[in-house]
């Protein structure tokens, strides 16, 4: 047995006092009357055996009771091992804040409980012990140990947060911050569901530590969530339908039944699909709205799903040009057939230029450049279609029967896509166009029936085979070949586009669709949404001001409340984020600056010129947790399960495990009732 404060001990001595009164007052004597004395010396005999019995059961009495007294203030415990620390503690504690907190216990919401047992954690040590409170922020405030009073008014102001770590993460952080203690007494806790798409103690180790564990319990373990979305194309046509993909999941062990979906979009809120999903599942729906203006558009899908709410909605923005442009670039008269094709598309504008007057500074106003039989191309001409490419445009290239070799293939190793072989004149049929890929997906129905593919009396020879085959002849050899570079791609054609070598031109339900698609694939990919906590990089065309230094800003665009017009927004205070500019292109990095999933306008000299949109990371989505037994096999020796604790007072608890077994209630409970025999003794037993 070992006592937490044994300088009480010394108190003892105060059974001195009921021995002195014990001496003194009853040794004193009282004068008795008697009418006979023949019966006293009998009399006398009996009483004084009797008196001298009780008074010292009551003089035992009271010794015991002073002496339980002075064990209870000096906390007698019997230690649950031989190594009990003494003296200062450093405590860390971390209260897991993450969204997978906001799903309920019996009574409350696991992060209303977790801060519950953060506080009974911080109560059971000592007002000279220093406190740490981590959250899943890691903010630079709690890297450092505060009071006990100061521990508890920060574990008040913990809410709910979209930021997401793993346990090794934050023991990490702990370490760091026990690390600056002035005492070897260093305990941790983590306060937590522990999901197991976080847990990785594993990773983690370090046996000078007693970390110690405290899982919280949903009642049920269930949550639907819409993981993303995305676009079956990559750019969006005015005046045309709009085909989006929005992938959804079940978290949960029953199935979904009818659960509406909506999209909110052009100011508009309407139903979208609705959803059935089976348990443990992921599924992804189709859908569909009009295009009817050009512009920005912030959109969002919503479910209706209860109590983990963070997910059910999905921001995205996309923007819509007026028209798509596409250059050819020609070496003598343009190609009719070429002009033609577009004629009819009003949303294409198409220019044409002569190869050897081209200005390369207009390259990034195209999304498709169309190199039309040049006889030569130049090194200038190769290194600005290359910075054309890789910043997302595409160049379709159809060469020359009589064009130069050595430069072509200068221009082709630039972007690794082999060489040209001499020409041949041979005739070959082009057997196989790929439908996977985007130039030719979805455009055919069926594209066994009654299809006529082009056919060449002449080509190049293309070598090695490398690229994506777009065209493909019946030899196996390509007819037309990708090669992606950056963001963008060279299209190659193994024969020249001249109608008497190629009659491509004559197959319009060939030649049509690989120019469309060609120049909308030109179009950028750009992401609908980016994801918060992550180092997102949004990308801007920059033209240089004349004007001054350039500062972009940013601001959140809010829907209004009810009762008001939603297609306006509330905006909330501007701030500027991490901007770097390289040539024509601005790119921009929000960091920590954006805290909340929602639509974000990006401004220049007082004027949107973008809208982004952003969402909490759905890694907290899957709300499945390890069980008791899953943590006990994975937990070392360093750590300790307190789990069989979950409904116990921890702090109480906590002493218990600190210093073992507390004896101090069991001194109180016999001095009380060593001093009520006293009283019975004093009171019924009369000498």
């Amino acid at each position: 047995m070992q006592f937490v404060f044994p300088g009480f001990l010394a108190a003892v001595i105060a059974i001195a006092i009921p021995i002195i009164i014990h001496l003194f007052y009853f040794k004193r004597f009282k004068k008795v009357y008697f009418s006979h004395v023949r019966f006293l010396q009998e009399v006398k005999e009996v009483t004084n055996n009797r008196q001298r019995l009780r008074n010292l059961l009551v003089l035992l009495m009271r010794c015991l009771a002073v002496i339980s007294l002075v064990l209870a203030f000096a906390q007698p415990f019997i230690p649950r091992s031989s190594n009990v620390r003494q003296g200062r503690r450093a405590v860390s504690i971390y209260v897991d804040n993450s969204f997978s907190m906001a799903a309920l216990s019996e009574d409350a919401p696991l992060v209303e409980l977790a801060k519950q047992r953060a506080r009974q954690i911080i109560k059971a040590y000592g007002a000279s012990d220093q406190f740490q409170v981590l959250t899943t922020d890691l903010e630079g405030r709690d890297q450092r140990l505060v009071s006990q009073e100061d521990a508890l008014a920060r574990v008040d102001e913990i809410r709910l947060s979209s930021a997401s770590r793993t346990l090794s993460q934050v023991l990490i952080r702990q370490r760091q911050a026990l690390s600056s203690a002035k005492t070897e007494n260093q305990i941790i806790y983590l306060i937590s569901d522990f999901q197991a798409n976080r847990f990785d103690l594993q990773n983690f180790r370090d046996t000078s530590l007693s970390i110690n564990l405290v899982p919280l319990r949903a009642v049920q373990e269930r949550n639907l969530s819409i993981d993303s979305a995305w676009f079956d194309s990559p750019v969006q046509i005015l005046n045309h339908p709009a085909t989006l993909l929005v992938k959804t999941s079940n978290h949960s062990d029953e199935s979904v039944e009818e659960v509406p979906l909506s999209l909110f979009h052009d100011g508009q809120n309407k139903p979208a699909a609705t959803l059935q999903l089976p348990p443990r599942s992921t599924r992804t729906d189709t859908v569909r709205f009009n295009i009817l203006r050009p512009g920005w558009y912030a959109a969002k899908l919503s479910i209706s799903d209860y109590p983990v709410q963070f997910d059910d909605h999905y921001f995205f923005t996309f923007y819509v040009a007026e028209r798509v442009n596409v250059l050819f670039i020609n070496d003598s008269e343009p190609n009719r057939y070429l002009s033609r094709a577009f004629a009819g598309a009003s949303f294409f504008r198409i220019d044409n230029a002569d190869v050897r007057t081209l200005d390369y500074s207009r390259f990034a106003d195209y999304q498709l450049i169309v190199l039309h039989e040049p006889a030569f191309i130049s090194s200038g001409l190769t290194q600005e279609l290359k910075t054309f490419i890789q910043n997302g445009g595409n160049v379709l290239f159809f060469p020359a029967q009589n064009g130069d070799l050595n430069s072509y293939n200068s221009f082709l190793q630039t972007f690794q896509a082999g060489n040209l072989g001499p020409f041949q004149e041979t005739e070959r049929q082009i057997a196989q166009l790929n439908t996977q890929e985007f130039i030719f997906r979805d455009v055919f129905l069926n594209t066994n029936a009654n299809l006529r593919l082009p056919l060449t009396r002449g080509n190049f020879r293309l070598s090695p085979q490398y690229g994506e085959h777009i065209l493909t002849y019946r030899d196996g050899s390509a007819a037309l070949a990708k090669y992606p570079l950056g963001q963008g791609a060279l299209y190659l054609s193994a024969a020249p586009l001249n109608d008497k070598v190629n009659d491509l031109v004559h197959h319009g339900e060939v030649f049509v669709p690989l120019l469309f698609r060609a120049a909308l694939a030109g179009a950028k990919d750009r992401r609908i949404a980016s994801t918060l906590g992550r180092d997102e990089v949004l990308e801007l065309n920059h033209s240089a001001s004349t004007t001054g230094e350039t500062i972009y800003k940013m601001r959140q665009k809010r829907e209004k409340g009810q009762g008001q017009e939603t297609t306006e927004a509330a905006i909330t205070p501007e701030f500027i984020p991490e901007q770097r500019i390289l040539g024509a292109k601005a790119l921009l990095t929000p960091g920590t600056q954006i805290k909340e999933a929602g639509w974000y306008e990006v401004l220049l000299r007082d004027s949107v010129i973008a809208t982004y949109a952003f969402n909490y990371d759905r890694s907290e989505s899957d709300l499945r947790c390890l069980t008791e037994a899953e943590l006990e096999k994975q937990l070392g020796p360093a750590y300790k399960l307190l789990s069989h604790h979950v409904k116990a007072d921890f702090t109480a608890v906590v002493a218990e495990e600190e210093r073992g077994t507390a004896l101090w209630r069991w001194c109180l409970v016999f001095a009380l009732l060593f001093l009520a025999v006293e009283a019975l003794l004093l009171r019924l037993w009369k000498p």
